[in-house]
């Protein structure tokens, strides 16, 4: 399917060919619900909490410094703090065009001046290299970050050119200056090298769709053709750190940083799109398969290793060294997206909603105003209170933290929640297709021009019941497409004509189809099986070997110690740590007054104070203690109650 360049839609990929075409800001609307709710919380607090923090630690003010010349004196930050300034300016466009607030665009004209102020004349920009006293441009690829700072530069500008073409603030401007410069730099002839961290290959291919101008493309594939040639130099962490040791076709599973891969993985799939390459493409949807089935966490999570931030080996996924770092789950969004639209495959949708509800959703608190970085499936500890008035040094904080002194994944965050419209829906020749279900207006074209106008109206993920009703008549018939998710054996399609009796089929996970000339009043109600139920690991994933999880519907569950004391104390056990219980797996998994409830016991260590080991017991001559029945939270919740234990896996009683 070729897409209309002249109908481009407000949205963050918009690739000229593929199976299906995204629906945009423009014309997908979320009106409230669990995702709603969290855009509502993204604007009000997010955006002005990251704001007040980039002008408190004097990112910002970077950028000030070097518009009148007294750089590197009084400089704060890491190299690439200049990137989170451009991620805020994303998200702040995204928002404006979502909701066009005047206050929001005001601050966001601001912030574009001081921004474009500090922009050299042949289109440098950056504030940690290339002015007296600093290091030289590009002389540090490996750990520089410049040309991934442009990379969030770029995607920026694409939200502004996309949300306001009109704008008169310059940020493309800026933007286009930038990718000349290095274009110019790096291009045939130039420096053949790339940045140790992935992230302007698909800001290259977006800024060039959004401007028209290929050259961008061009430069984003020698970027990816370049990498795995060991271009870079090896570092304690090997180059596999920054994919640098095996050429992207070639590569079979990702590796080594977990966001340099996937925003390398969706750069790839950009370039592989736009080139028509289906080699490469065919290589990236064989690393995502592999990475998915042995190097994903249950929550969606990737990144299993602290020291590096980056992907264990096959099936190394211990939940309590669980990294799972916020911005990888962005990246794996974007990778798994990009290859959704050009290969229609639902797979990918799932593994969206997977890593948007237990992430993505993980990541802010309630209140929208601190963050997690990593996501643990396992606090042995109870978290510590972050320190409010100053940035957390640790990215590993054990309860959300304001600020950090690495502080990527909040505008992260932000940018994905303000453009999350974008993901809901599609298009192509034969009809529409939900891949997310939330509270929603959607009103668009078909390619041959006729019109679609839905309104979705869903509790999800609280209930399971997905209506859509049709607000337009058809003169043709189309087809409506709803994903069933994998793990939703059992749902039901109900086809509610206006005129005509309603009828009702069972469908299997997949894609759930329904094609005929809809008339206005027509509805279409999905019903997903929501009761809550156990899941298993595979078994080489050893680290869980012998535990259970929780999940309901598409939210994983988790037990926390806060709701551990009181249940074990009705049937006078005592225990407030969720390291001091099992899971009485004979019980299954309920809903009770609005909570999924499980069924524990105390587990009596089998060590001794001076020696974690014993003989094996006989389980048969032990008398079962009590158990007791405990509310499991839904894991983007937890620790929003105070400090505690938690976990995701629970081990099974014998």
């Amino acid at each position: 399917m070729t897409m209309d360049a002249t109908r481009a839609p407000v949205t963050p990929v918009v690739p000229s060919r593929g199976r299906l075409r995204p629906l945009g800001l423009g014309e997908v609307r979320i009106l409230g619900g669990f995702w709603g709710h969290r855009q509502r919380v993204n604007a009000t607090a997010s955006l002005g909490h990251i704001e007040h923090w980039l002008e408190r630690e004097g990112w910002v003010a970077n950028f000030d410094l070097a518009a009148a010349g007294r750089l590197p004196q009084g400089r704060r930050g890491r190299e690439f703090s200049d990137s989170e300034v451009y991620k805020l300016l994303e998200a702040m466009s995204w928002e404006v065009g979502r909701d066009d607030d005047e206050d929001l665009d005001r601050r966001l004209r601001a912030l574009v001046a001081r921004v474009a102020a500090a922009q050299q004349p042949d289109g440098y920009l950056n504030t940690e290299f290339g002015r007296p006293g600093q290091r030289e441009r590009w002389s540090d690829l490996e750990w520089g970050h410049e040309l991934y700072c442009f990379g969030h530069l770029f995607q920026a500008a694409v939200a502004r050119h996309r949300t306001r073409p009109d704008a008169d603030d310059g940020l493309v401007e800026v933007a286009r200056r930038a990718a000349d410069l290095v274009c110019r730099t790096f291009g045939e002839g130039g420096i053949e090298s790339v940045c140790g961290h992935a992230e302007i290959e698909p800001a290259l291919v977006e800024l060039g769709r959004a401007t028209d101008d290929r050259r961008y493309l061009e430069q984003a594939r020698l970027f990816v053709e370049r990498r795995g040639r060991g271009t870079l130099r090896d570092i304690e962490f090997g180059r596999a750190y920054y994919q640098d040791d095996v050429p992207v076709r070639q590569a079979t599973v990702l590796r080594g940083h977990a966001v340099r891969a996937g925003y390398l993985s969706a750069g790839a799939v950009d370039v592989a799109v736009e080139e028509g390459d289906d080699e490469l493409l065919d290589a990236l949807a064989v690393q995502w398969r592999n990475t998915v089935a042995r190097r994903t966490y249950l929550t969606g999570g990737q990144g299993s290793r602290h020291q590096d931030e980056g992907f264990g080996d096959d099936w190394a996924l211990p939940p309590d060294r669980a990294y799972s770092e916020t911005c990888a789950s962005v990246a794996s969004v974007m990778f798994s997206w990009r290859l959704l639209l050009a290969l229609g495959d639902p797979q990918y949708a799932d593994l969206i909603e997977r890593t948007l509800f237990n992430v993505v959703a993980t990541s802010p608190s309630h209140e929208g105003t601190a963050f997690y970085y990593t996501n643990t499936l396992h606090q042995r500890r109870p978290g510590v209170v972050a320190p409010q008035t100053e940035a957390s040094p640790r990215a590993s904080t054990s309860l959300r933290a304001p600020w950090f002194a690495v502080s990527c994944c909040p505008p992260n965050v932000a940018r994905t929640l303000a453009s999350l419209a974008g993901y809901v829906a599609t298009t192509d020749d034969e009809g529409l297709q939900l891949h997310q279900y939330a509270p929603a207006g959607i009103r668009t074209a078909l390619p041959d021009g006729r019109p679609i106008e839905l309104e979705v109206q869903t509790g999800y993920p609280a209930d399971g019941a997905v209506r859509v009703q049709v607000l337009t008549d058809a003169a043709a018939p189309w087809t409506l497409s709803l994903r069933v998710p994998t793990w939703a054996a059992g749902a039901r399609l109900v086809d509610i004509p206006k005129e005509g009796e309603p009828t009702s089929r069972t469908v299997r996970p997949g894609v759930a189809s329904l094609t005929r000339a809809f008339c206005d009043g027509d509805v279409v109600e999905l019903h997903l099986p929501m009761a809550p139920r156990y899941t298993v690991a595979d078994s080489r994933v050893d680290a869980v070997r012998g535990c259970l999880a929780v999940e309901r519907g598409p939210e994983v569950l988790c037990l926390e110690s806060v709701d551990l004391a009181a249940a074990a104390a009705s049937v006078g056990a005592d225990a407030d740590d969720v390291g001091m219980v099992s899971l009485d797996a004979g019980s299954p998994p309920r809903e009770s007054d609005g909570a999924v409830v499980v069924r524990l016991r105390v587990t009596s260590p089998e060590g001794g104070e001076r020696w974690p080991y014993a003989e094996r017991a006989d389980p048969a001559s032990d008398v079962p203690p009590a158990t007791f029945d405990v509310p499991l939270v839904a894991y983007h919740d937890w620790a929003n109650r105070g400090p505690s234990t938690m976990r995701v896996w629970l081990p099974v009683a014998p």
